[in-house]
């Protein structure tokens, strides 16, 4: 399998220099960022190619990984998918637009492209899919994190944001995609609360849901990426795990 990555940030590299050292049948091999020193940079790394406009890339490649952000999901996603791409896409909060997200499967559907949604920064994703449609209630999430994590200086612990999920990725595109993912997956609107905390020094994810299969509940605690503090290690992880399981015979979990 060939891919191709948009954004050639930190969880770019990790991924990158995850997966190209190991004999898998994964070669990630184009590689494109709006700042070519940076996608160079990675390309060379990999043995890959750097390419000024993204779409150089697309009549080589099986898959594209997005890994930029949600403005570069919504520019650019309509015309990997027009060319029957596949994707992984990291920046899940452009989902939360449903306009966007109507758009967008649409074109896949017509184009026999599919898109993959990594579980990123949390744990539990797939109880919560497995019970979405039987019975379920509620799922809400708190987040804490750090204040240098989100460009805050403070000394007490401070409430940020309370409300639904579509209102915190307008907030917070760049942090808080877990609350996008976990409404993915139950396809709803979910509740979340973003805490930020000078006692933490990791992201804290906590998830709790309740239904009529009983209830459970998920605590996540990443270290942050050391690269971008703004996303967590987890979630570079996710999608290496998602890339190696497309070569596998038997597959575990959801």
């Amino acid at each position: 399998m060939k891919v191709g990555i948009i954004g050639c940030g930190a969880i770019a590299n990790i991924i990158t220099t995850s997966i190209v050292p190991e004999n898998n049948g994964i070669e990630i091999a184009y590689f494109f960022d709006k700042d070519i020193e940076r996608a160079e940079n990675l390309a060379s790394l990999a043995g890959g190619v750097a390419v000024l406009d993204f779409e150089d890339m697309l009549n080589n490649v099986d898959l594209v990984l997005e890994c930029a952000s949600p403005s570069s999901v919504k520019q650019l996603a309509p015309t990997v998918l027009k060319h029957g791409k596949d994707m992984i896409v990291m920046s899940i909060g452009a989902f939360m637009d449903k306009e966007f997200y109507t758009d967008v499967l649409k074109i896949a559907k017509e184009n026999n492209a599919k898109i993959h949604l990594p579980s990123g920064a949390v744990v539990g994703l797939d109880g919560i899919k497995a019970v979405a449609k039987f019975g379920l209630e509620e799922v809400n999430l708190v987040t804490r994190k750090s204040p240098k994590s989100l460009g805050k200086d403070i000394d007490k612990e401070e409430i940020l944001f309370e409300g639904k999920a579509s209102d915190a990725v307008k907030e917070f595109p760049l942090n808080i995609n877990v609350a996008a993912t976990i409404s993915m997956a139950c396809n709803r609107d979910i509740d979340v609360k973003i805490i930020v905390d000078p006692k933490v020094d990791r992201n804290v994810h906590e998830i709790t849901a309740r239904g009529d299969f009983g209830e459970f509940k998920t605590t996540t605690m990443n270290y942050p990426c050391s690269a971008n503090p703004k996303t967590s290690m987890l979630a570079a992880l996710s999608a290496i795990r998602l890339l190696k399981s497309f070569n596998e015979t038997i597959s575990v979990g959801m």
